[in-house]
């Protein structure tokens, strides 16, 4: 099938949207398996940068990934992490999914079990589906655009904290940040000291699943790859969240900030975090949108 004949089923037929779905459901499985029997046992592992890992495990992976959703939808392109993670698709028409093999590589190499699978299927900057599978922990969160989120079959909603003050949040520090953490760290300290706790786990794809289900009321962070957020963000607004970015504008996998929460805390999130946008200059304090 050609990406225009794919699109125009995903809109008009369900019956193709939902094999779609399970198509990456399928390859997030296979491959959650991979890791699960690759997990304690890596003993090669290179540096993408000072900090930023790659293990056998990621290739071992995303090459499972994509036989999967190959064999099945073959006239689809693939933006993955590891093989291809330049591909863009040239038309905003055009469908493509976005892979990450193994989001919480660090984790991995470490034996530190918070780790997943993300897939994502995207038209332009809009996504589809998305599916984030968590193998050690043998859950499967998923959504579909217009249709809802689930966790293992069961629909998930976000939280109902009505205040920052009572607020668990989630956020990842940038691969850079020790060449750059002063905006990192100042950001980290205006949100911390108003919010009940911050997390810091690792694996961007899981606190967004973790707020789509109502673990964490919000999450946010600098510098994520498409395939860090694109399935995440699905899974929030379809649970009836809401991502955007620091300033409140509309959020785009391919954006270098994100915000995402329950909705009933974006405001005083946003208000905190605007000053810290890459997109507006320090002495902003209040949300537009």
């Amino acid at each position: 099938m050609t990406n225009e004949k794919e699109g125009i089923l995903i809109y008009e037929d369900p019956d193709a949207a939902h094999s779609l779905l399970k198509t990456a459901e399928q390859a997030a499985l296979k491959a959650g398996k991979v890791l699960k029997s690759l997990f304690g046992r890596i003993k090669d592992i290179r540096h993408k940068g000072r900090i930023d890992l790659v293990t056998e495990a990621d290739v071992a992976s995303e090459r499972v990934i994509i036989e999967v959703l190959k064999s099945t939808h073959p006239g689809i392109p693939v933006l993955s992490e590891e093989t291809n993670p330049e591909y863009r698709s040239a038309s905003k028409d055009d469908f493509f999914w976005i892979v990450d093999p193994l989001d919480g590589t660090t984790n991995f190499a470490h034996a530190f079990p918070w780790f997943g699978v993300s897939i994502a299927l995207a038209s332009g900057d809009k996504v589809i589906l998305g599916i984030i599978h968590c193998p050690v922990q043998q859950e499967t969160f998923s959504a579909s655009l217009g249709k809802g989120a689930w966790l293992n079959g069961r629909p998930i909603k976000v939280s109902n904290t009505p205040t920052i003050e009572d607020a668990l949040l989630a956020t990842g520090f940038p691969y850079d940040v020790q060449e750059d953490a002063a905006d990192v760290m100042a950001a980290f300290k205006a949100v911390v000291t108003k919010v009940q706790g911050v997390r810091r786990a690792g694996a961007a794809a899981l606190d967004l699943a973790y707020v789509a289900c109502g673990r964490f009321d919000g999450f946010w962070e600098i510098k994520l790859k498409p395939w860090d957020t694109a399935a995440g963000k699905l899974l929030v607004e379809e649970a009836g969240g809401k991502v955007t970015d620091f300033r409140g504008s509309v959020y785009s996998p391919f954006m270098q900030e994100i915000m995402a929460t329950n909705g009933l805390i974006h405001r005083e999130l946003g208000n905190i975090l605007m000053p810290f946008s890459q997109h507006l200059k320090r002495g902003v304090t209040c949300m537009t949108a």
